[in-house]
């Protein structure tokens, strides 16, 4: 076993293959990587840069530095740099979606629509500085793909029926270097019921069970996935006006409409999908130091 500076001794760290699965903010987060080793400490310094970012942002900690600053216990300018740049993000999305993202839940600071995004898009970063370009990030239910998983292959991301996690409604493939690559994130009920209040009404929206934003900036895709939600349908004419991105929204009865530009993205499929791939790779656990 390897231990993994900074990881909680609760929170699991796992090698399968190529991939490094992590637990972390409340989720799991998985980065398939091609050109680096899994093991190696360019992914250290990934998880532990999720570690930080999750101590640092929880609005289930009490020690966190947004706990502490929603307590009116901690001052903003001693706050990290980094707390003051997402908070500085969430007022540009609120101001750029009307007001259907906010940085405050139930009257309470909670950055989360904007952190988890931001966080994976830093982290994909990273691993472009260490070298890689070949490598994909999926956090519950995020992606971050870029570059390709082997040759004459490209990354391919599902957009599954809200209703039906068996069916799958269409397939987007990342596109190729010089490419920034590829970012989609859902927003919706299927998961977490009605979790998302719309700001400018203060009720949870009824239009879509769901809706997938794709870009090529998951900081921006994921956000935008939280606002679009909350706008219901008009979230299609506002996603249009954005420059790279574009949508695809499920209606709680089914129905269906999608961007002017997703369809040159992505494929259009609406099939089952196929019996779920057992692992034959052993796992190897990374645990924190000092941990049995």
């Amino acid at each position: 076993m390897s231990a993994c500076a900074g990881a909680d001794r609760n929170e699991l760290d796992y090698v399968l293959g190529q991939r490094r699965i992590v637990s972390v903010m409340g989720t799991v987060f998985t980065v398939d990587v091609r050109d680096l080793d899994p093991a190696s400490s360019a992914l250290d310094d990934v998880v532990a840069w999720w570690r930080w970012v999750d101590a640092t942002f929880s609005t289930y900690r009490p020690s966190s530095q947004v706990s502490r600053l929603a307590a009116e216990t901690l001052e903003l300018a001693d706050c990290a740099p980094e707390v003051r740049h997402v908070l500085r993000l969430c007022r540009e999305a609120a101001a750029i979606s009307g007001g259907h993202f906010t940085e405050r839940y139930d009257g309470r600071l909670d950055p989360s629509g904007m952190v988890k995004g931001w966080s994976v898009e830093l982290a994909s970063q990273m691993l472009r500085r260490a070298g890689s370009q070949h490598h994909c990030i999926s956090a519950g239910g995020d992606v971050r793909c870029v570059g390709v998983p082997a040759a004459g292959e490209l990354w391919r991301v599902g957009v599954v029926d809200p209703r039906d996690p068996r069916r799958l409604l269409a397939v987007v493939a990342a596109p190729q270097a010089p490419s920034p690559g590829l970012a989609v994130a859902t927003s919706g009920t299927a998961e977490r019921g009605h979790h998302i209040i719309d700001p400018v009404t203060g009720r949870p929206p009824q239009d879509l069970a769901s809706i997938s934003v794709v870009g090529s900036d998951l900081t921006l895709v994921d956000w935008a996935a939280t606002a679009a939600f909350a706008m219901g349908h008009d979230a299609r004419a506002w996603i249009d006006a954005i420059d790279g991105l574009d949508a695809y929204a499920v209606t709680p009865e089914g129905d269906y409409w999608y961007t002017d530009g997703f369809e040159a993205r992505a494929e259009l499929v609406q099939v089952p999908l196929p019996p779920l791939t057992t692992w034959s790779v052993p796992a190897t656990r990374r645990t924190t130091a000092g941990s049995s």
